[in-house]
């Protein structure tokens, strides 16, 4: 048996290593656009089901995969495309509460378990130049919500209620949890 990471997130990586696992990483290919009509928690599961289908794997191999989205107030905050976007995510997000929602897949041969973990994160008022400043580091380009708490965004947060690892982009109470539904121990159980 295998455990592979069907993500080139090197967060997801760096956090499925704390559960102590020896995994590959295979980078799932899918369109990740949501349709904003449904349940967002709903879309996101549904984008980590196709990411856990679309990479090669045995029978017996075990598939991590997951997908995460920032909303606040029914809109979703994806990754953003360029300075302007994210200045304006971040502008949006500043003095407010808003959720970090991440679906996990984990399949093994014909078996899957899909479910979505959220956290909520407060951010405090945030200045125009230390926005522009985060954003001239180059961090916020590929993460949800254009902000990344592991890095120079921790400061921002003034509360985190939740798996604060959902905010990193894997959230490991859940997955642990699933992972023992396929008799898989976790930290040497």
């Amino acid at each position: 048996m295998k455990i592979i990471l069907a993500s080139a997130s090197p967060r997801r990586k760096e956090l499925l290593k704390l559960l102590g696992f020896d995994f590959e990483v295979r980078a799932a290919e899918t369109d990740e656009s949501i349709d904003e009509n449904l349940p967002v928690a709903d879309e996101i599961k549904r984008l980590s089901y196709e990411k856990a289908n679309a990479v090669p794997a045995g029978k017996e191999d075990v598939v991590i995969a997951a997908d995460t989205a920032v909303t606040l107030g029914g809109r979703v905050f994806g990754k953003p495309a360029d300075e302007k976007e994210a200045f304006s995510m971040l502008k949006t997000l500043s003095g407010k509460t808003h959720e970090v929602i991440t679906g996990v897949t984990v399949k093994k041969g014909d078996k899957t378990d899909t479910r979505a973990a959220v956290t909520k994160v407060t951010f405090r008022q945030l200045g125009d130049t230390e926005i522009k400043e985060y954003i001239a580091t180059g961090d916020p380009f590929d993460k949800a919500g254009g902000y990344a708490l592991q890095g120079g965004s921790a400061i921002f947060a003034t509360g985190i209620s939740g798996d604060h690892f959902n905010v990193y982009g894997l959230p490991l109470g859940t997955l642990a949890d699933m992972l023992r539904g396929f008799s898989i121990k976790v930290l040497g159980e």
